[in-house]
């Protein structure tokens, strides 16, 4: 499997078509504008105007898109993945969609021949970069055992979850971490600012205690300095939560946190800074 199709070369796809490529991996790669990947071409991604292009003859075709009506285009829209992809094709979706759109993908891809794997990931841009996102697959054992050899040139921590679908759920859950201890950062600053205290001198003393995390050591600093260059769009968080407070209240789950957090960033989104970083959400309390 060395002839790869990317679909979705954003902030963090980018970060994964080079460190593909760095492990020996042939990219083709499709972009709605290609002046924004041009340096990935410059590094010898090989750029296609179409999907159909783009995918046609690869072994494996890999999705890194926004939103799941994007999912939705790229896999069933005429002229696309699933009618132009080589017989046999691996096709994993790394988008952070929902469990039912990847089953239904699933179930449309195993009809045509194809392997199908949802794979979100975590981990942000730093991890992207790094080449050490956390990797959250579903589908069947023996299609994540062959693909394994492109999960490890994009990440670390690299977990099979179940069937169809299981990628996403565990992704969600994810979220849901991510969303109550963001929620949380916002309010302990907002908390030591009102009562006069010097946040930088807060952050020093929690940073290393039982409240420290990954996403208090790299965005409540920005928070602090008003650094607001999304790592992950607040839009894409938005999104994310939506599903997982819809896959929550099917089940009969009242994720009451994740609700308002989800409220306060729909505010943000809506107010137009859908395109800043999650760490944006401190606006909310200012």
């Amino acid at each position: 499997m060395k002839k790869i199709g990317w679909i979705g070369v954003g902030i963090m796809g980018k970060s994964m078509v080079r460190n593909l490529m760095k492990a020996g991996f042939e990219l083709h790669i499709y972009a709605r504008t290609k002046a924004k990947v041009e340096d990935v071409i410059y590094e010898g991604a090989i750029f296609h105007e179409t999907i159909r292009d783009c995918v046609e003859g690869c072994e494996a075709v890999i999705t890194m898109v926004g939103f799941p009506k994007d999912v939705e285009e790229v896999y069933f829209a005429e002229n696309n993945i699933l009618s132009s992809a080589g017989a046999g094709a691996y096709l994993i979706d790394m988008t952070t969609t929902s469990p039912a759109l990847a089953k239904r993908l699933s179930e449309a891809g195993t009809a045509k021949g194809y392997h199908m794997i949802d794979a979100p990931v975590t981990g942000g841009d730093r991890g992207a970069r790094s080449g050490t996102l956390s990797i959250m697959v579903g589908g069947e054992q023996k299609e994540y055992e062959a693909c394994l050899p492109l999960f490890q040139a994009m990440g670390e921590n690299i977990r099979y979850h179940g069937k169809a679908g299981c990628g996403q759920h565990a992704k969600l859950a994810n979220q849901i971490i991510i969303a109550g201890t963001l929620s949380g950062i916002c309010e302990a600053l907002a908390y030591a600012k009102a009562q006069g205290l010097d946040l930088q001198t807060v952050f020093d003393s929690v940073s290393t205690g039982s409240a420290a995390s990954r996403q208090l050591s790299s965005l409540a600093p920005k928070m602090m300095d008003g650094d607001y260059a999304p790592g992950f769009f607040l839009k894409h968080f938005v999104k994310d939560i939506k599903l997982a407070l819809e896959e929550a209240d099917a089940v009969g789950l009242d994720l009451a946190v994740l609700r308002q957090t989800l409220s306060n960033s729909k505010e943000l989104e809506d107010a137009g800074y859908g395109d800043l970083g999650t760490q944006a959400l401190i606006k909310h309390y200012e």
